[in-house]
């Protein structure tokens, strides 16, 4: 499963999302260091087209496709070289797949910290910098060394020398304009501002109705190198401990639709390069995540592996298509279920059924 790791300033509003994303229950407080020990728990993706599937089939189960996430102690300036405690965890986001920046834009008498978001995402930006380059310099010297006995090391050296001069000028490799090559030669340093990135901007409640405006300085300090969402984490931190019903009533009677939760996990769940396939019946109607662009063998191979290697088949539908038939025996016998092979690139959205032979 894969991992995104949210890191933020001191009352920035991260443990807030994290429980909301996650249904945990991570202590939060108005003081700096609420959190403590690094969280990890799995946020299921909420699809309305899961959701219609399973109406459809009248399924006695449903089951989400899901991200993990890694909830790290707030970062000050300074952090990369020992002040205040998210440093101590800084190594337990390395591996995560990308980084969600929590970025508070409200002013509260009652809750200390920053609450400009562009300068906020300067500290936060310089601090991952710091800690990448720290990383390659303790590194590059010897991989240089070892490449003078193994030439195969030479492109990581390249690279790491490329990352070392971008980082030296304050400035995150995913604003940088490097050779993607390059970037698969330095995967095996974990960097963090080598990660793609989501920004959430947490507005108040009483700006919910200019929340983009307040998200904007910051889409424009990034440049269009991430994507940035406003979101009134304590809102919608107090609207995910109520039951669905209760949920939509809040929502609705603010005007959020379902709020933005779905978009900060649709968006993550995008952000990772990760797509959904359906199955559904009426024991079971399930998101499955896959690969974006993988073939129909790679995608039977998550559901079990007996089903990659005795791949025959797919039969295949558009999720639309087969609500729009009614039932999957509909839609077969007008003919709109596609039979693909191996080379067929499953699409996001597809409700597949596999033919396989062990």
């Amino acid at each position: 499963m894969e991992r995104i790791g949210l890191v933020g300033l001191p009352n920035a509003g991260k443990t807030s999302l994290f429980d909301a994303l996650t249904g945990s229950d991570a202590p939060v407080a108005p003081h700096p260091f609420t959190t403590t020990e690094t969280s990890v728990a799995v946020a299921p993706v909420p699809d309305a087209r899961l959701q219609a599937l399973a109406t459809m089939s009248a399924s006695r189960k449903v089951v989400r496709a899901g991200v993990e996430v890694v909830d790290i102690a707030g970062l000050v300036a300074g952090a990369s070289t020992g002040e205040g405690l998210g440093n101590r965890f800084l190594a337990q986001i390395r591996e995560v797949d990308a980084l969600c920046l929590v970025l508070r834009a409200f002013d509260d008498p009652q809750v200390t910290g920053e609450s400009d978001p562009v300068a906020a995402l300067e500290t936060l930006e310089l601090e991952l910098v710091l800690a990448d380059l720290a990383t390659v310099e303790a590194q590059v010297e010897k991989r240089r060394k070892a490449a003078r006995s193994d030439k195969s090391l030479l492109a990581e050296v390249e690279a790491m020398d490329s990352a070392r001069s971008v980082l030296a000028e304050g400035v995150p490799l995913y604003r940088a304009s490097l050779d993607p090559e390059q970037a698969a030669a330095r995967r095996g340093l974990f960097l963090l501002t080598d990660k793609p990135i989501l920004v959430v901007v947490n507005v108040g409640e009483d700006q919910l109705g200019e929340a983009q405006e307040a998200a904007k300085p910051v889409l424009d300090a990034l440049d269009g190198r991430g994507e940035v969402l406003a979101v009134s984490v304590r809102l919608e931190a107090e609207a995910a401990r109520l039951d669905e019903a209760e949920r939509g009533e809040l929502m609705a009677g603010l005007g959020l639709g379902q709020g933005a939760l779905a978009r900060v996990a649709a968006a993550a769940y995008q952000l990772l390069g990760r797509r959904v396939f359906f199955t559904t019946g009426d024991k079971e109607t399930r998101a499955w995540s896959f690969r974006d662009g993988a073939a129909a063998p790679e995608c039977a191979g998550v559901i079990h592996s007996d089903l990659r290697r005795g791949f025959i088949r797919a039969e295949v539908i558009a999720w639309d298509d087969l609500l729009d038939a009614g039932s999957w025996a509909a839609a077969k016998s007008q003919g709109r279920i596609r039979l693909e092979g191996k080379d067929y690139r499953v699409a996001d959205g597809d409700v597949v059924e596999i033919r396989f032979n062990v």
